[in-house]
């Protein structure tokens, strides 16, 4: 395909790519550090925080993946050169994000005990102290972190993912600088952590939020004013967000049945496995980075009617996510051992953690794209649906179901767990890889 027929040249694609990558490393290193950091107070801080996000992800993954719906509507008006109805579209969908983070937070704040308890309620006494701390303040960032995810969803929708990782900088460095103050001067141990993160999240998002107020943008926000909502074009949103939230909402209830599962085992496999959560974010940063990088372009291609060209960049793109996966795991393997060596842990925590992130840095490099990165093509086209039931029924049946049987038949205590994950991620590849070549995702219409 020649150059000069193509909607994104290389150097547009570098530009949207590579503070992509950072960006996604600078997220995820929240919650490594957070980990890290709280260590300092004992493995029963650790896995209080460790119990604690797997909840908010399932909050923050809704409010953010209904942002992401909605910015593949901004998208496709932006590739159709419709410039007013984007700007309408990126309005309503801040209107939207922010009532439904606010009202997740409210949910969280008023519940708090109750929901740990419904979920985690065989944890040891000092577990589930630290749990009910770290939640009631990070809950209350719930409504600032969906604005900074509309915000970064919206920039990179533009191409413009540069601003959304200097933000992401700034998040991380108050959060680092926080956590320092706070759990190792203050000693205020999992409060501290959770504090610092919230003024992080606050902070951020408003930057996020001021960036966009400039008119030489693309897309951009010229006033916030809720009296301005559109019911018909949040309908619009929901229809693609809703469908992509609840997926990844699903998704993270499947991982909380696990959490619980993990629960029950010991003190020291609730704590590898949070330290194994939180390595292993890492190492998916490139396939993270790619799949947001396919869900602009490929919504940009499709609002233009530029099919043979959502298809020719979600080759290129794919192919760049295997590439930069194995660069990237093949190093990580080989310093598991010194890196969880920094981790506070007994060695019985630190030889389990070690065990699972062989086990998951191997099936990342060979399995994790088709399974995560790929589907982002299919939701920016409007396929959402598919990509939806068949992501439930993966989770429950071979997820879920694998990991029970594993652990309670087989006894294979927290292998049976990331075991499970890998029969699930093998599921998904393959259905996602036919669903893609029939071409039935080129039916959607969603502008």
């Amino acid at each position: 395909m020649a150059d000069e027929k193509l909607l994104f040249s290389p150097q547009a694609l570098r530009k949207l790519i590579v503070p992509l990558i950072f960006e996604q490393a600078l997220a995820l290193s929240i919650g490594f550090f957070d980990t890290m950091m709280v260590a300092y107070a004992g493995e029963q801080a650790v896995s209080g925080v460790a119990l604690v996000d797997s909840v908010n992800f399932l909050a923050i993954n809704f409010f953010s993946t209904v942002a992401a719906g909605g910015a593949i509507i901004v998208g496709q008006y932006l590739g159709k050169k419709e410039s007013k109805m984007s700007k309408h579209a990126a309005k309503q969908l801040f209107l939207v994000v922010a009532f439904i983070a606010t009202l997740v937070a409210v949910i969280s704040l008023v519940f708090n005990r109750q929901i740990l308890q419904t979920l985690f309620g065989n944890v040891e006494a000092p577990v589930m102290d630290s749990a009910v701390t770290y939640f009631y303040v990070t809950a209350a960032s719930f409504p600032f972190l969906g604005l900074f995810n509309v915000s970064a969803s919206l920039l990179r929708v533009m191409g413009d993912s540069k601003k959304a990782m200097i933000n992401a900088l700034i998040m991380n460095v108050i959060n680092i600088v926080g956590n320092s103050i706070f759990i190792y001067i203050f000693k205020w141990g999992v409060f501290g952590a959770a504090l610092s993160t919230l003024i992080a999240r606050v902070i951020s998002s408003f930057s996020m939020m001021y960036v966009l107020r400039n008119p030489k943008l693309p897309v951009f926000i010229s006033s916030y004013n809720p009296r301005d909502i559109d019911f018909k074009m949040i309908k619009r949103i929901l229809r693609i967000g809703i469908p992509n939230g609840l997926e990844n909402s699903i998704f993270q209830i499947g991982k909380i049945i696990m959490t619980g599962l993990v629960a029950t085992f010991s003190t020291a496999s609730i704590a590898a496995h949070a330290v194994a959560n939180s390595l292993t974010g890492l190492e998916i940063i490139p396939g993270a980075a790619m799949g947001l990088a396919i869900t602009t372009v490929v919504a940009r291609c499709v609002g233009a009617g530029e099919y043979e060209q959502a298809k020719y960049y979600t080759r290129l793109l794919m192919k760049k996510a295997y590439l930069y996966i194995i660069v990237l795991n093949i190093p990580i393997l080989f310093v598991l051992k010194p890196v969880l060596n920094f981790y506070s842990l007994s060695p019985e925590a630190i030889n389990l953690a070690f065990q699972v992130m062989i086990l998951h840095g191997v099936a990342v490099m060979l399995i994790w794209p088709a399974s995560f990165t790929l589907p982002n093509a299919l939701r920016a086209a409007g396929d959402v649906v598919s990509t939806m039931y068949v992501s439930v029924f993966s989770m429950f049946v071979f997820r879920v179901g694998c990991s029970f049987l594993l652990a309670y038949v087989f006894d294979m205590g927290l292998m049976s767990v990331w075991i499970a994950m890998i029969v699930d991620w093998t599921f998904r590849s393959i259905f996602f890889v036919i669903r893609w070549r029939s071409n039935k995702w080129q039916r959607y219409s969603i502008i």
